[in-house]
C-alpha cells in the first residue's frame, strides 16, 4: 500500500550559524549568531511526534560525517590548515534540510514502475556541494530493495539541482498518476538562481515520467530577488491541493490552465499579494510548510510559530480555514533553530510515496524510537555552538563523537563513515 512518508533530517551536532548561503535572507541575518544544536534537533523530533500523532508515517535521515574531511583533502588541504570560510564550508550541518536531499517520482508515474529518487548535486553553494556521495550512500540503504526503488546519483555540474525543494507532485491520490512539476529558475536579480531546467529535464528523463503529465515552469525572478532561494518558499502541493503565492511563478495563468487541464479536480489556493507580500511570506515561511493528508482526511498545513506571529499570514490562515478552504486544519510547530538558518517545516523532510514495508526498517520511526533519538541528542549534542568555536578541536571530537551515537543507537553501522 502506499503512503507518503516524510524523511526528516535529524539536526546535526555542528548545526551553527556561519552565513553560507547568499540568497537565504535567514542565514544571512543570522550569520555569526550562537547557535544550539541540542534544541534544534529536539525540536526536530517534536515536529516527528507531532506527525506521529496526526496518523503520519515519519521517518529519518542521519547527518553526515562533519567536518567533511575527504572534500578538505580534494582541495589539499586539512582542517587546521583551511581558511575560516573553508572550516565553516566543511563543516555545515545544512543536509538537515532533508528537502534538498533528492528528487522523487513515485512507483505510479515511472515507466518501469519503480519509485525513483535522483540525489541532488547542489552544486550552486560550496558549503552543500558536497553533502551528496553521503546522502547517496544513506538513501542507498534506506530505499536499497532493488524490486521498488531505483536510487540515482546526481545530475553532472554544472547544471544545479537542489532537490525536492523544488519538486511538486499533484495527483487525486499518493497511489495514482501524478502530474509532476519541476519549478527552475532563471535569474534572481542580486540573488543566484539555484534550480537549473536542464536539471529538471534530465530528472524527468531518468525517472522515465511521461511527458504529456510532466511541467517544467519558472519561479518568477520577483520571487527569487525577494529571497524566495527555493520554490518551496512560496509554494507547496499534495494530492490535489496547491498552496501557492500569487507572485510564485514567472507565468502563473499559463501554469495554472496547464494544471487544471492535467488534473481537472485539482484545487488552486492562491495567496494574494495584497493580503501576504512577498516579504510577509518569506519571513514567516508559510509556504514553506508540510501540507499532508493524514488518515482522517483532513488536509493539513503544519506551520511554524513564525506564521502565526506575522498577523497578516495568521489572519489570512484563519480566514481559509474558517472558509471552509480546501486546508481543514493548521498545526503549528516550533523549528525556531531552523528557522534562523532559513530552513521551515517543509525543509526539513523528503517526501516518499511509496510502500513502507519495502523501505528499511531502521529508517522509520514511532515514539519509542524517537525517545531513543532523542535521549542520544541529549547526551551527546553541543548546547552551543558560537562563531569562535569553528576552530576548536574539542567541539569537533564532540561532534564526531556525537554522530557515532546516533549511527550505533539506530543500528547503522555501514553509515558510520
Amino acid at each position: 500500500m502506499i503512503r507518503e512518508i516524510n524523511f526528516d533530517g535529524i539536526i546535526g551536532p555542528s548545526h551553527n550559524y556561519a552565513g553560507l548561503s547568499p540568497g537565504n535572507l535567514a542565514a544571512t541575518a543570522n550569520a555569526g549568531a550562537v547557535a544550539h544544536p541540542r534544541a534544534a534537533a529536539l525540536q526536530g523530533v517534536a515536529k516527528m511526534r507531532a506527525n506521529l500523532a496526526l496518523g503520519l508515517v515519519q521517518g529519518v535521515l542521519i547527518p553526515p560525517p562533519r567536518p567533511n574531511h575527504e572534500w578538505l583533502a580534494r582541495l589539499a588541504t586539512d582542517y587546521d590548515a583551511a581558511p575560516p570560510h573553508m572550516k565553516a564550508q566543511a563543516l555545515s550541518a545544512s543536509s538537515m534540510w532533508a528537502a534538498n536531499a533528492a528528487t522523487v517520482s513515485p512507483a505510479p508515474d515511472t515507466v518501469d514502475g519503480r519509485c525513483q529518487l535522483t540525489v541532488a548535486n547542489l552544486g550552486t553553494m560550496p558549503h552543500r556541494s558536497h553533502e551528496w556521495p553521503d546522502t547517496l550512500a544513506q538513501l542507498r540503504v534506506a530505499f536499497g530493495d532493488e524490486r521498488h526503488f531505483a536510487v540515482r546519483a546526481p545530475v553532472p555540474a554544472p547544471f544545479g539541482d537542489e532537490g525536492a525543494a523544488n519538486h511538486m507532485r499533484l495527483c487525486a491520490a499518493h497511489d495514482a498518476p501524478g502530474v509532476e512539476v519541476f519549478v527552475y529558475g532563471v535569474s534572481g536579480g542580486p540573488f543566484p538562481a539555484r534550480q537549473h531546467v536542464e536539471a529538471s529535464r534530465a530528472l524527468a528523463r531518468a525517472h522515465g515520467l511521461d511527458p504529456a503529465r510532466t511541467l517544467f515552469v519558472q519561479q518568477s525572478v520577483a520571487a527569487i530577488a525577494a529571497g524566495a532561494f527555493h520554490n518551496d518558499v512560496v509554494a507547496v502541493a499534495n494530492e490535489r491541493v496547491l498552496l501557492t503565492h500569487e507572485l510564485a511563478f514567472e507565468d502563473r495563468d499559463g501554469f495554472h490552465a496547464d494544471l487544471r487541464r492535467l488534473l481537472p479536480e485539482v484545487e488552486i489556493v492562491e495567496v494574494p499579494a495584497a493580503e501576504v507580500s512577498l516579504a510577509d511570506a518569506i519571513g514567516s515561511y508559510l509556504f514553506n510548510a508540510q501540507l499532508v493528508t493524514p488518515p482522517d482526511g483532513l488536509p493539513t498545513l503544519i506551520v511554524p510559530e513564525e506564521a502565526r506571529a506575522n498577523p497578516r499570514v495568521w489572519a489570512w490562515i484563519e480566514a481559509h480555514v474558517a472558509g471552509n478552504g480546501a486546508i481543514r486544519r493548521v498545526e503549528v510547530v516550533d523549528v525556531r533553530e531552523s528557522m534562523a538558518n532559513g530552513g521551515g517545516p517543509a525543509c526539513l523532510r523528503l517526501r516518499v510515496a511509496c510502500d513502507p514495508a519495502t523501505v528499511d526498517p531502521r529508517f522509520l520511526v514511532d515514539a519509542h524510537r524517537l525517545d531513543l533519538i532523542a535521549g542520544v541528542i541529549e547526551r551527546h549534542w553541543p548546547e552551543t555552538i558560537g562563531p569562535e568555536a569553528i576552530g576548536d578541536a574539542a567541539l569537533l571530537v564532540r561532534i564526531a563523537e556525537a554522530r557515532s551515537a546516533l549511527v550505533e543507537a539506530l543500528g547503522l553501522t555501514e553509515l558510520q563513515g
